[in-house]
């Protein structure tokens, strides 16, 4: 059974349709890659995947479980975690407590015991502390763990934003775009842990990139979107040589008429 079933799901902004009958299924233990032009409808996929939009046709199960009705907060808590292509972190707090929230719906206590810090509240703190500590060592920022997140370097933030969805122990991580803006050296660092995620954590991972090179590396599966439409399914090989892909990438044709793939492109 696939961890995540998406079946036939549309979505429409007043008169534009931004998702077309749109099915998908991630298998646990995977990394699966969703690629696709601007405005394919990737990052629309994404959010109806965690409910931020309703959408008009279709079904979302995890895990077996239906969650189409289900509001945001309660598929996080199902554990489906995800990132943002902007980066939406408290720029006034530590990268400590940004990553603290991300356990906040793991931190269960009543309104009594979170009222008297010094009972339960204390004890489930310092239980999810020392799970904090364990990611900031996983991701490399021991040496930034108190630095206020603001002046940090671009792509110490989206390390940061990377931590707060492990914090939350989700069975499913969504990354949207967790390589824009970085340079190499980034690129590569980023690349490792979502590999070590995976590998080492046991993490379900689904990631929109545009970078070919990367997506290429790490994935098991790729999905192609065009105009809100699955262009094409299948492994990196088989992706990087069907004519479509090429021809919604590069305008060409796979039969030597036009631009053929280099290298780490589809």
């Amino acid at each position: 059974m696939a961890l995540l079933e998406v079946n036939e799901v549309s979505k429409d902004f007043g008169g534009v349709r931004a998702l077309n009958f749109v099915s998908l299924e991630v298998n646990k233990g995977e990394i699966l890659a969703i690629i696709g032009p601007n405005g394919a409808g990737k990052t629309t996929l994404v959010n109806c995947i965690n409910k931020v939009y309703p959408f008009e046709t279709g079904n979302i199960y995890f895990d077996g479980k239906e969650i189409t009705r289900l509001p945001s907060y309660k598929v996080a808590a199902l554990g489906i975690a995800r990132t943002f292509q902007n980066i939406a972190l408290f720029k006034g707090m530590t990268v400590l407590d940004n990553i603290m929230l991300g356990a906040h719906p793991k931190m269960k206590s009543s309104v009594l015991s979170s009222g008297i810090y010094w009972g339960l509240a204390q004890k489930r703190e310092i239980q999810y502390r020392e799970k904090i500590e364990e990611i900031i060592d996983f991701l490399e920022m021991e040496h930034v763990r108190k630095s206020v997140v603001g002046p940090l370097a671009y792509g110490i933030q989206k390390r940061v934003e990377f931590g707060r969805t492990l914090a939350l122990d989700p069975r499913l991580i969504i990354l949207d775009e967790c390589m824009a803006g970085m340079n190499l050296e980034e690129k590569e660092d980023m690349a490792r842990f979502i590999l070590d995620a995976n590998e080492e954590l046991d993490k379900t991972i689904v990631l929109i990139e545009h970078d070919m090179g990367f997506v290429m590396d790490i994935s098991d599966r790729v999905l192609v979107l065009e105009q809100g439409r699955k262009l094409a399914e299948g492994s990196p090989e088989e992706i990087r040589k069907n004519p479509d892909v090429i021809k919604a990438y590069l305008g060409g044709s796979a039969d030597g008429k036009g631009p053929s793939p280099s290298k780490g492109e589809p």
